[in-house]
């Protein structure tokens, strides 16, 4: 059964709305990790730690804190 010109155009709309979105999303998603490793560099990281280490080690230290609460 065919489509009509209005479901296609419709259809198409959607795409473009959906793929602009993801765009958006992700540039945010990416600034925001930007601004969080650089807040993690400047005041939580330990002398000769990178952003990822520092991020490991205050996971770690969470789930410590956390499993300890529970007990």
């Amino acid at each position: 059964m065919a489509k009509s010109k209005l479901v296609k155009t419709n259809e198409k709309i959607a795409e473009v709305l959906t793929d602009g979105f993801f765009k958006i999303e992700h540039s945010v998603t990416d600034r925001y990790t930007k601004i969080e490793d650089t807040f993690v560099e400047a005041y939580l990281a330990k002398e000769g730690e990178t952003a990822a280490e520092a991020k490991e080690r205050l996971r770690q230290e969470r789930a410590r804190r956390d499993s300890c609460k529970k007990q």
